[in-house]
């Protein structure tokens, strides 16, 4: 969902209210691309199977962390998954259904993929392994796993990739709420998720995204959804925003993605 979190843009949300992570560094604001702490560990895995509302499916926690098995939760949502979405190819090519989760919704530490055109999908894989598209952050292990992809991946398998994720109709993951405090978060894996506990803070000109449901979103679930908490009024002041910090092309020639209706912060 790193992409465009339905026209509310960076620009936006640093005016919305004082504030200097930005102002007083070049670096992105770690709000919007977190990054895992030193000491970041994941929970092990107990072996007991999980599972998620309105699927009879149940998977493990290392089944979830594989990153050539995209977890299918609800596959009467979309048509067959081809080879590449479902598995990939090791070692290199991961799966694309486990980062951008079975029918493209994404998350907040990627994007949403389903419904793009397929040639902006290609052009972008080409963009990723000539590096003309990059990050400004290049220690978050995401945009590092999609370059890897990029260049390891045959271009059948892309054009197969892309025809499957834009005949998938986008649906609605996100809810925006204006709001003058926030939950108190921590980075939960590149991206953020509340405190338990239910502690607030100021929003500070800052957008947060949170997973509504924490394990649902962990265990790859594409029905999961989030809340954008946005600082008050700015959904009046909104306008597209184009590829933020992650550098990209297609701009300005008429093949990008619509930003309605599209999320990530």
């Amino acid at each position: 969902m790193k992409a465009i979190l339905v026209g509310l843009g960076l620009g936006l949300a640093l005016s919305a209210a004082p504030l200097t992570t930005w102002a007083q560094a070049e670096a992105p604001p770690a709000w919007a691309y977190p990054v895992n702490p030193p000491d970041f560990k994941v929970q092990p895995d107990d072996g007991a199977p999980r599972h998620v509302p309105d699927s009879t499916a149940a998977f493990t926690l290392t089944q979830a962390r594989d990153l050539f098995f995209a977890l299918d939760w609800h596959p009467s949502d979309h048509p067959p998954l081809p080879d590449i979405v479902a598995h990939g190819r090791k070692p290199d090519v991961m799966a694309c259904g486990v980062c951008h989760r079975a029918d493209g919704p994404g998350g907040p530490e990627n994007s949403s993929i389903a419904g793009l055109s397929a040639q902006y999908i290609v052009q972008q894989m080409a963009d990723f392994k000539s590096g003309v598209r990059t990050t400004s952050v290049p220690q978050r292990i995401p945009p590092q796993l999609m370059i890897k992809t990029a260049r390891g991946i045959t271009d059948t398998e892309i054009e197969q990739a892309a025809a499957f994720f834009s005949a998938l109709k986008p649906r609605a993951v996100i809810k925006v709420v204006e709001t003058a405090t926030v939950p108190k978060t921590r980075v939960a894996g590149w991206f953020l998720a509340a405190l338990p506990g239910g502690e607030m803070e100021p929003i500070a000109g800052r957008i947060i995204e949170v997973p509504e449901d924490l394990e649902r979103f962990e265990m790859r679930d594409a029905r999961s959804h989030f809340i954008a908490y946005v600082p008050p009024g700015l959904r009046c002041r909104r306008r597209p925003r184009r590829h933020g910090r992650d550098r990209g092309s297609l701009r300005g020639r008429g093949r990008g993605p619509r930003s309605s209706g599209r999320a990530g912060s």
